[in-house]
């Protein structure tokens, strides 16, 4: 039987332990030039916070090869019907989920396709979950429930690159044949070196000592921007810079479906509508029609056998009726 003595060395080990790992971290820094702001009138503040922010993409850029190359190999994966999973704690986790909640209604994804998971369960979005993000084991639950296969991309998203919970995902992820990334804000982080691919965006210590929903929580936004954007790009979700896979689920989306064929096309209103009424409201396939010059069920022939990708079923239009 343990005695509350040694419950209690044991506390205190593990306690000084997690303190010397944050003392080793960038993101965890303290900065006593700054000791004395909050004695600071408020746009004082606000123009250093402002200046600290700016640094962000910065640090952002010095990682585009490593970015480049993990969106590449993500969509590789997901073209063969593999999804993308982000997986953090946190800031991190609710960055993930943010993420995964807004490629349904800008490309048209299933809720399936891209999905997010915070430590702790969707109640974590909005109550911390105590001990949640130091478990390994939640994120093996959490991505078997899910039924992770090869195709898979799993990220793990995490500012310090220690948090349990992301390198758990990564590293069963990874064991299991599913593509893996690791974004974090600390280089020579264990995220980054459990995974096929680390990304890690140094942006210093924190205006307040170690609150990373910060910079950190800024720069892996602008990172996530990035890998589910160029990816959806690279599966032919767009057509130049026109979201042509948005769904129309409001008012304000069925306005600038419209006004994406518009652009994409020329087209008077008149032949906007009768496209869009020919194809069921689908964006990509109304585009096809009034360019391709085909009827609404052979544009989605087309687009069908050309992997979504409206250029190829274009040229494949033009050739059909050229021949």
């Amino acid at each position: 039987m343990t005695s509350t003595t040694d419950a209690s060395d044991a506390t205190d080990e593990n306690y000084g332990e997690l303190r010397a790992q944050l003392d080793t971290l960038t993101t965890e820094a303290f900065r006593p030039e700054l000791s004395e702001i909050d004695q600071l009138p408020t746009p004082e503040i606000a123009k250093i916070m402002n200046g600290e922010d700016a640094t962000v993409p910065a640090a952002v850029a010095e990682q585009l090869p490593a970015i480049a190359a993990a969106i590449d190999a993500t969509a590789e994966r997901m073209a063969r019907g593999g999804r993308l999973i982000y997986a953090g704690a946190g800031t991190a986790g609710r960055l993930g989920v943010l993420d995964a909640s807004e490629c349904p209604p800008t490309f048209n994804t299933a809720p399936s396709e891209v999905v997010g998971l915070i430590a702790g369960g969707p109640s974590a979005m909005v109550t911390a979950v105590e001990g949640a993000e130091d478990s390994k084991e939640f994120a093996v639950d959490d991505l078997d429930g899910l039924g992770l296969t090869a195709d898979d991309v799993v990220v793990g998203i995490s500012a310090s690159g220690r948090t349990p919970y992301a390198i758990g995902a990564v590293e069963h992820a990874r064991a299991r044949g599913a593509l893996t990334i690791g974004l974090s804000c600390n280089a020579d982080s264990g995220l980054a070196a459990a995974a096929d691919h680390g990304i890690e965006v140094v942006v210093g210590p924190e205006l307040l000592t170690g609150s990373t929903r910060l910079k950190a929580g800024t720069a892996q936004k602008l990172v996530l921007n990035m890998l589910s954007t160029i990816t959806m790009i690279r599966l032919g979700k767009t057509y130049g810079n026109l979201m042509v896979d948005v769904r129309a689920s409001n008012e304000k989306l069925k306005a600038r479906s419209r006004r994406i064929v518009s652009l994409a096309t020329g087209a008077t209103d008149e032949e906007i509508e009768a496209a869009l009424a020919a194809t069921d409201g689908e964006v990509k396939n109304a585009i096809l029609t009034i360019l391709g010059g085909v009827d609404g069920p052979t544009a989605a022939d087309l687009l069908s056998s050309s992997d979504g990708h409206l250029r190829a079923a274009l040229e494949a239009a033009r050739t059909t009726r050229n021949t």
